[in-house]
């Protein structure tokens, strides 16, 4: 089948590449009643907008509520920023006692990494949805690296595990660069002690910066413009920085974790790859136990450093409260990481089977509410949330021993405390008690989670997290971030769910034999008209129920992968 430059092949002539095709799924992916395809060859048709109006409607509406939250919501955004220069360049901070604009780079730098994080991983979940991938292979080849990479056997939990441990491990070297240390909350400004004690102290500051340039914009723009968002060589480099860090083991107490849950729950572990080997099984189960052994030695030198008061904590809270909050943090960023997991694999059941307790009905009724739009609310609050708490745990379990004085955790060398400064230990032992095993959870029992009372209070705070409009501005800088990189929405490379685009190997793999390769004339044939007596032959193209089933499996693959907001 051959197309012209000013020719594609399309149903109801639809405006698309002229290498691809865009079918709509019922009238040209099923069968017509004479069993032919309908599939044809048309001009350009400008009056056709390829269905793209509705998905295109993403422009940011400005009432004079909104107007007000996005402006003092960047107001707060930039006086934050003024404020961590501030104390950075005064030297107020751990890295910046070194030289404050190595604290400055490191910081921007992080800050741009952990925003790749957050975007990809949307990305590549998202796009597991997309029906032929050979679309984008030729105008976004690092975009279709990074899937085919991505998309290999399990690999895309290799990445979700070995990523979270990233994202921890760029909160905590965030921290370092701009966190004030304990009794250096203060800035060059001379600005009341009772504004930068709320801003520095409390680490509203580093919270509303994190959350509103590295987190919330590229994740906005990653659900709309996944293709664009990782054609280039930095998601590349992130995605296989991910793999690695998976691979070396040092989260694979996480996949011991998930074994237990599996016994308990008597639901196999779902997996795209063959059995191990004896060998790889050996390896694997290694790994594990250096994991496992890892995980104890980081919880016990957090522990001994929240007894003896040698963490970065506030001064003045007691070392018993210091540990009661570990715990309880842990606890609160565990469930608002399981609550993202129970809400999406429970959001298409009857609300009958979602709430079956008191307060999981509730949970199901304030989710309903708003025409569906308290989840999506929920996800923006539930991650200021989580930025918060992450960044109250790293002041918490952070060591804070001065080297060479002989007060080393453990009796350590002075070259291992320096390591644990830095606070590395706690971001693997949060990584997988704080997160992994929490969603794991969640996934193997997402009603239990929706019926949990702590669920209910917990969603009611996300919501009123958001409605203050604190983080609004985020939308605004995701809007200028897509101008300047111009990003496009991915249905001008793939189409729509309703409307996919096809590439001409993909048409030519479905398509009848007997019609590949035929003229213009045969193909332009109305439907279901017999030439010379011929039978119409046979169609082998997916039928509507083979893909409502791989969108089932593909919609269980992105509950498993972890999809983060």
């Amino acid at each position: 089948m051959c197309a012209q430059n000013d020719e594609t092949i399309t149903a109801s002539s639809s405006i698309i590449p002229s290498k691809t095709a865009m079918i709509t799924r019922d009238a040209a992916l099923s069968p017509t009643p004479s069993n032919t395809p309908e599939i044809y060859l048309s001009k350009l048709d400008d009056s056709d907008n390829n269905g793209l109006d509705d998905h295109h409607d993403r422009n940011l509406v400005m009432t004079p509520i909104t107007a007000v939250k996005y402006t003092y919501s960047l107001a707060l955004l930039a006086f934050s920023i003024i404020l961590i220069v501030s104390v950075i360049f005064n030297q107020g901070t751990k890295l910046s006692t070194v030289n404050p604009w190595l604290a400055l780079c490191v910081m921007v730098g992080t800050i741009v990494w952990l925003g790749m994080m957050e975007g990809q991983q949307g990305a590549l979940v998202g796009l597991t949805g997309v029906v032929d991938h050979l679309v984008y292979k030729e105008s976004h080849s690092l975009a279709f690296r990074n899937t085919q990479l991505a998309y290999r056997g399990d690999n895309l939990d290799r990445y979700v595990t070995g990523r979270q441990f990233m994202v921890l491990m760029c909160v905590f070297v965030i921290n370092l660069c701009g966190s004030p240390l304990p009794g250096m909350s203060e800035s060059s400004l001379n600005l009341p002690q009772i504004i930068e004690e709320i801003f520095l102290k409390t680490g509203i500051a580093m919270i509303l910066m994190t959350a509103m340039i590295s987190q919330l914009p590229p994740q906005v723009n990653a659900s709309h413009c996944m293709i664009d968002f990782i054609n280039n060589y930095f998601a590349l480099f992130t995605l296989y920085t991910a793999l690695i860090i998976e691979f070396s083991g040092v989260m694979h107490a996480s996949y011991l974790i998930q074994n237990i849950i599996s016994l308990i729950s008597g639901k196999p572990v779902k997996t795209r790859e063959e059995p191990r080997t004896r060998l790889q099984a050996s390896f694997f189960w290694l790994r594990v136990l250096m994991s496992l052994s890892t995980l104890c030695f980081s919880m016990a030198v957090t522990v001994v450093a929240l007894f003896q008061g040698k963490t970065t904590m506030w001064q003045g809270v007691p070392e018993w409260v210091s540990l009661v909050l570990f715990f309880v943090l842990l606890t609160i960023v565990g469930m608002l990481e399981g609550m993202q997991i129970a809400f999406l694999a429970t959001s298409k059941m009857r609300r009958e089977q979602r709430g079956t307790s008191f307060f999981g009905k509730k949970t199901v009724e304030v989710i309903s509410k708003k025409n569906g739009q308290n989840l999506p609310a929920f996800f923006i609050g539930r991650q200021l949330m989580v930025v918060g708490c992450f960044f109250i745990l790293a002041r918490v379990t952070t060591p804070d021993v001065e080297v060479g004085t002989g007060n080393n955790i453990f009796g350590v060398s002075d070259g291992a405390q320096a390591f644990l400064n830095t606070g590395l230990h706690a971001a693997l032992l949060m990584t997988i008690l704080a997160s992994n095993t929490w969603k794991l959870a969640a996934s193997t029992f997402p009603v239990a989670f929706v019926n949990l009372p702590f669920t209910y209070i917990l969603l009611w705070c996300g919501l009123i997290l958001e409605a203050t409009g604190i983080c609004s501005g985020a939308w605004v800088l995701a809007r200028i971030l897509k101008r300047v990189t111009k990003l496009k929405y991915d249905e001008e490379y793939v189409g729509t769910p309703e409307r996919p685009t096809l590439s001409q190997d993909y048409l030519d793999a479905q398509m009848p034999e007997s019609l590949v390769g035929q003229s213009q004339d045969v193909l332009d044939e109305k439907p279901g008209e017999d030439r010379e007596g011929a039978k119409p032959p046979e169609s082998k193209v997916p039928s509507t129920d083979a893909l409502d089933e791989q969108a089932q499996s593909q919609g269980e693959l992105d509950v498993e992968s972890g999809l983060a907001k």
